[in-house]
């Protein structure tokens, strides 16, 4: 599908049925799949030869959907998995084991950034954070001799910094290792990564890629461009025998696809994080329709943020898709279609004020969501971020007061409406 515009992409790609197949991608709903010999699974499992076994590690529906993301992404191989979450932990930890370290932008979301603050910690991987905004000579000081990976998102949640590729992916492949980026908010239909030097690509697909609050689920999608065997004992997991698999050597076997066939036939084999085929078969619907929703979604975001802007009640307005935007020209050069429908703001009033506006919403809804139909909103400080303390708060780019819109798919008209008379309360 490598040649076709990504709005076709978005309907056509990852699955092509057969005469008389079924025309939607079918769910398999199964745990297990039938072979008629003990040779013929034993070689599945030794990694000899491809099929389907037992769903924790492939299914045909996951796989589908994981290829249609591939080539929106324009990636050599992806994966599916159960969750966001799941997604960051597992591009991290499938080239990462105790004594290694990663360099980490600060602004990310909060649930990100206690996995890799906090919890990978406990398994012996240290992170270092850094202001995305840093100097080139700060970036690379953040570096060590045992860091595997560099990290960002491309639209921080919920701070709305854009990152900037050019400036990561250089000092990552300066120090030899991949640059990984969640592309959550932006998706593929406004940003590419790969194509501004990142090597690996995730997603919470729970967000637009979904686009209903139906499912939830993440991706992780790899480039093929990362040279592994130029650092072959810095990546020794993907260049020097498995012996799990009786010695075989992933980039010799499976070459650009290495990186994903040691995550699936590793981590998902061990940790079991895959995401339901029933998911799988709702994430697809919505991604028939991402070229459609995301252009709304930055249209009425635009509306909202130049209403809130002009607004005597509030204070601020962060919106990377506003005119006047810190992180405007950045916007224009790495997304210029768009930026993506999310936007935060504070009130003069301060975090009471924003409470209080917030709890008067009557269409908006206060949800721990973000990036679907619906219009809604959240105060990260309270919500998202609470395990953060204060100090952590403003490193990930969150204000007492900041409140999260996610902009939905309404009439422009109509989300203003609510947001004017909730204003009146405060």
């Amino acid at each position: 599908m490598s040649d076709y515009k990504i709005e076709t992409k978005c309907i056509q790609s990852g699955y092509e049925p057969g005469n008389g197949e079924p025309r939607v991608v079918p769910i398999y709903q199964s745990t297990t799949f039938k072979y008629s010999t003990s040779d013929q699974m034993g070689r599945l499992f030794d990694l000899e030869d491809s099929g389907y076994f037992y769903t924790r590690l492939q299914n045909p529906t996951n796989d589908a959907v994981a290829a249609k993301i591939c080539d929106l992404e324009g990636g050599a191989a992806a994966m599916l998995t159960s969750s966001g979450q799941a997604a960051s932990f597992y591009a991290v930890m499938n080239i990462c084991e105790a004594g290694d370290h990663i360099v980490c932008a600060s602004a990310i979301y909060g649930g990100t950034f206690n996995l890799y603050a906090h919890t990978i910690r406990k398994m012996g991987v240290e992170a270092t954070f850094v202001d995305p905004d840093c100097s080139e000579e700060e970036l690379n000081a953040a570096f060590r001799e045992n860091t595997k990976a560099v990290f960002g998102e491309s639209i921080a949640n919920p701070a709305l910094v854009v990152l900037d590729f050019e400036k990561f992916a250089k000092a990552a492949h300066a120090h030899g290792v991949p640059f990984i980026v969640d592309n959550t908010f932006a998706t593929p239909i406004n940003c590419r990564p790969f194509e501004w030097g990142a090597d690996i690509v995730i997603h919470s697909t729970t967000k637009y890629m979904d686009g209903h609050a139906s499912c939830v689920g993440g991706a992780i999608v790899d480039s093929g461009n990362f040279e592994w065997e130029a650092y072959g004992e810095k990546f020794a997991g993907l260049t020097t025998p498995d012996e799990t698999y009786h010695g075989i050597v992933y980039t010799q076997k499976f070459g650009k696809g290495a990186y994903i066939t040691k995550a699936t036939a590793q981590l998902m084999r061990d940790l079991g994080s895959i995401q339901s085929p029933q998911n799988a078969f709702l994430l697809n619907l919505g991604l028939e329709t991402l070229h459609l929703r995301v252009p709304r979604h930055c249209e009425n975001a635009l509306a909202v943020a130049k209403y809130l802007k002009n607004h005597e009640k509030v204070a601020w307005v962060n919106y990377p898709g506003l005119e006047g935007d810190s992180y405007y020209e950045l916007g224009r050069k790495y997304m210029p279609k768009g930026t993506c429908g999310v936007l935060t703001f504070g009130l003069k009033g301060g975090r009471d004020a924003s409470v209080k506006m917030m709890d008067s919403l009557k269409m908006i809804a206060i949800v721990t969501h973000v990036a679907d139909a619906r219009s809604c909103v959240l105060h990260p400080a309270s919500h998202t971020h609470r395990q953060m303390n204060d100090k952590e708060l403003l490193e990930a780019g969150v204000r007492p007061d900041l409140i999260r819109f996610s902009v939905g798919l309404e009439n422009a008209e109509d989300i203003i409406a609510d947001v004017k008379q909730a204003l009146k309360s405060v």
